[in-house]
């Protein structure tokens, strides 16, 4: 173990404590589901009064995850874009988890206004509300007026938060290490990887310039759109732990009566919030990766306004070719074309079985041949191959499980508005701009230049690299490494059973010749060398049973 990750863990003992004790608290309601007696059952309560026991498991772990405290309420809410690690089920209990805090007092905030701003509350707005609209993890929001009468929302860093975010950053980190050096179930899933991602993701959320720049990005790529709007920036009452922000007035998306009762025309907004996202993702490949219902707006004219851009996904050429040719391949029904870019894009274990895998794969596909578009169900056929990669434990980048989720949250999103909406008829012009993307006669001719530079790189380097191997072997000193993985129980193994099987020959013969000493006419050393070579061979079959039932359990 490293001397890094036991510091780690020995600066948060008192956290780690905290930690351990409430997942004892959920883990008993396990125990205690099967008991009859309810006096017992109602001693362990969440912290909104359900009793633990009634609760599923998926529920246990998103009470976990609110009882710790914003850190894992975060993680909780990054790990709902990960239905390929965690399950459906998980998924969609994570989804629900709210980060409603409680408010800092209104002098701690004017404190932190004028500490990053240079000037009281008084002289920066015309009127500060002390009551916040609403208080989140990371911060909380008031309402406010400018100087000119601009209506703005002013959001304000918790008292705190940065510090507890790195302690229990750093403890996950901690814990991480540990798993992934003790556990190789866990190893498979990378949690020290997993782990720093959270770590850049959180610690990004206590920047606010990054949230700022983001607004400022989506509203220059949209500037020319008259049924979309994000919230303007106000650069100068701005820093990393204020942010302030034009305030949207609308309708948000969650109060459907409200909706209804304004006369919104549901179908046209859809479309509208559905082409949004396509056009952020395909079009200019940065997009807003949260949309629910909270965060979208009905404005006037059923002009589409968006929230919270803190959390955001980027879309590079590689990902978007690995997009395209996972799209043309399901497109056609291509069971070949489709399994070989899921192995390309996601990490997939040494034992993967290839042909099992194209097999599952072409049945995914002939489930959905014959449908019309209209009919497709665009989140229901990303779940099911969420499942599927799940089943061979094949793990996708974070970018691209991302993007998955994105979409699977803006479908839902938008039936909840308008049962006829289809994400795959909205996407089918993008897929026929990514068929002309791909064979336009400029993109062939720059894959043409950097295949002609890679071949380039390495006619130049092979001729140095063999005159230096050939140095090397004539001075004699070129050495080969190898590296057998797994091979030494493997040799151990076939050792043993030469043993047993030569033992149990010789005991043969020993006994056929009655070789002295003799008891009642048997040979004694022939006995003991059939017991011996018996011991041997069922030491050698347990330890095979048990190896297999390992793996067996490892798969599963």
């Amino acid at each position: 173990m490293r001397l890094q990750t036991l510091i780690r863990i020995d600066k948060s003992a008192r956290r780690l404590t905290e930690i351990l004790a409430t997942l004892a608290k959920y883990g008993l309601a396990d125990w205690l589901s099967g008991a009859n007696y309810d006096w017992l059952r109602n001693l362990l309560k969440s912290s909104d009064g359900v009793v633990l026991p009634d609760m599923t498991t998926p529920e246990r772990i998103r009470c976990v995850l609110t009882d710790l405290g914003p850190t894992f309420i975060k993680v909780g809410q990054i790990l709902s874009s990960r239905p390929d690690l965690i399950g459906p089920d998980l998924t969609a209990e994570l989804a629900k988890l709210q980060s409603q805090t409680r408010a800092d007092s209104f002098e701690w905030v004017a404190a932190m206004i004028e500490s990053e701003l240079g000037h009281p509350v008084g002289e920066l707005f015309l009127r500060f509300d002390e009551t916040p609209i609403a208080s989140a993890s990371i911060g909380q929001v008031h309402s406010a007026l400018l100087p000119d009468g601009q209506e703005v929302v002013v959001k304000v860093m918790h008292e705190g938060i940065e510090a507890s975010v790195r302690r229990d950053l750093d403890l996950l980190l901690g814990l991480a290490e540990l798993a992934e050096q003790h556990s190789g179930q866990l190893r498979h899933y990378q949690p020290v990887a997993t782990a720093r991602y959270f770590q850049r993701t959180l610690l990004r959320e206590l920047d606010f310039s990054y949230e700022r720049r983001h607004l400022e990005r989506f509203a220059e790529d949209f500037a020319g759109s008259d049924t979309v709007h994000f919230p303007g920036v106000f650069p100068g009452y701005c820093s990393d732990r204020v942010l302030t922000m034009e305030r949207l007035k609308g309708i948000p998306v969650s109060d459907l009566d409200s909706l209804k009762a304004a006369g919104a025309d549901l179908d046209l907004f859809s479309r509208r919030g559905g082409d949004l996202y396509l056009e952020m993702i395909f079009g200019n490949g940065f997009y807003h990766a949260d949309p629910h219902p909270g965060n979208l707006f009905r404005m006037e004219n059923d002009v589409v306004g968006v929230i919270d851009c803190g959390m955001v996904g980027h879309i590079d050429e590689g990902l978007r070719e690995d997009i395209e040719s996972m799209l043309l391949s399901a497109v056609s029904s291509d069971a070949d074309g489709l399994t070989d870019a899921i192995i390309r894009v996601g990490q997939v274990p040494p034992e993967l079985d290839e042909d099992e895998l194209r097999a599952e794969v072409g049945e995914y596909l002939s489930d959905y041949l014959g449908q019309s578009i209209n009919e497709f169900d665009v989140g229901g056929a990303l779940q099911r191959l969420f499942g599927l990669m799940r089943d061979f434990h094949i793990v996708l980048p974070q970018s691209f499980a991302m993007l998955v989720k994105t979409l699977v949250v803006l479908e839902g999103t938008a039936k909840q508005l308008s049962p006829e909406f289809s994400l795959a008829a909205m996407i089918q012009p993008y897929y026929l701009r990514a068929i002309s993307r791909r064979y336009a006669p400029g993109r062939i001719a720059s894959g043409i230049g950097r295949s002609y530079r890679d071949w380039k790189r390495l006619f130049e380097a092979v001729p140095r690299d063999l005159a230096d191997i050939l140095t090397r072997f004539r001075k004699g000193t070129l050495e080969v490494h190898m590296e057998h993985r797994r091979l030494e129980s493997t040799v151990d193994r076939l050792v043993l059973g030469l043993l047993s099987s030569a033992v149990f020959l010789g005991s043969a013969i020993i006994w056929s010749f009655k070789a002295p000493p003799l008891i009642f006419g048997y040979s004694l050393l022939g006995g003991l060398g059939f017991l011996v070579s018996s011991w041997l061979g069922t030491g050698l079959i347990l330890s095979i049973r048990r190896d297999r039932k390992k793996r067996n359990s490892t798969l599963k």
